[in-house]
């Protein structure tokens, strides 16, 4: 499942969401591993775009990808109004066609946990190598095992805002470390009525090592893997692992 409802309110959902932290890690890896300049990157699973324009304005060449046309149709108009400049099109991560050269290719806020096969993993990496130029790096986040199984695990929240109020209850998969998010959110129209819209959305994360493996089956090299926007190794009780692999 998409984001179709809540793309045209999904930025006011997210106001809390730690971008700058995303930004400033994709500029640090790829100074850190000799991608200076104008570097073009690949945002995959851009959403509404929020990131795509940070490193756009930052002064990289970016390309943002996703499956929801409504979350591009979002990403476009609000990359017009800043009068920033990114290419937007609607493809499937595991099935990338017509680029290349690219010296990045990103993967944040856990949109890769929204692929339910393994083979739909594996897929996606490999795509992803074809598509970068030597010593390209491919970065990205994906929840932890203890989070799916402990903290989404049966867990309820809720939202009562007066523009927009959300339920939000999850439910484990028959899958590993996996989890349905049921989403309901009421949203005030112009005429202050309150419109209802539900979303059902799963997602699937597998441990650390099997990450590694698919990546060095894909041709990747594993250079860093850390956790919660951290430089140190992740931790049992650790929420978010970020990855850094290079071609």
């Amino acid at each position: 499942m998409t984001y179709e409802s809540s793309a045209y309110w999904y930025d006011t959902l997210m106001e809390e969401a730690p971008y700058d932290a995303w930004q400033s890690f994709v500029q640090h890896k790829l100074q850190q591993y000799g991608r200076r300049g104008a570097a073009r990157i690949l945002d995959i699973g851009c959403g509404t775009g929020e990131l795509a324009i940070r490193l756009a304005k930052a002064g990289f060449a970016v390309t943002g990808v996703d499956l929801s046309e409504n979350m591009l149709a979002v990403a476009q108009a609000k990359a017009e109004a800043q009068q920033v400049t990114v290419e937007f099109f609607q493809q499937n991560m595991t099935d990338l066609q017509g680029f290349s050269d690219f010296d990045c290719a990103t993967i944040f806020c856990d949109s890769l946990n929204y692929l339910l096969e393994e083979r739909e993993v594996q897929q996606t990496f490999s795509c992803i190598y074809k598509l970068l130029r030597k010593d390209g790096l491919l970065l990205f986040d994906v929840h932890s095992p203890y989070k799916m199984d402990c903290v989404f695990r049966d867990a309820l929240f809720t939202s009562n805002d007066e523009e927009i109020s959300y339920i939000w209850s999850c439910y484990p998969l028959s899958f590993p470390h996996s989890v349905e998010h049921e989403l309901t959110f009421f949203v005030r129209g112009g005429d202050g009525k309150y419109e209802r819209y539900d979303e059902f959305h799963q997602q699937r994360t597998y441990e650390v090592i099997q990450y590694q493996q698919w990546l060095t089956e894909a041709g990747f090299t594993v250079l860093e893997i850390t956790a919660d926007f951290t430089d140190e190794a992740p931790t049992e009780t650790s929420e978010r692992i970020f990855f850094v692999a290079q071609k």
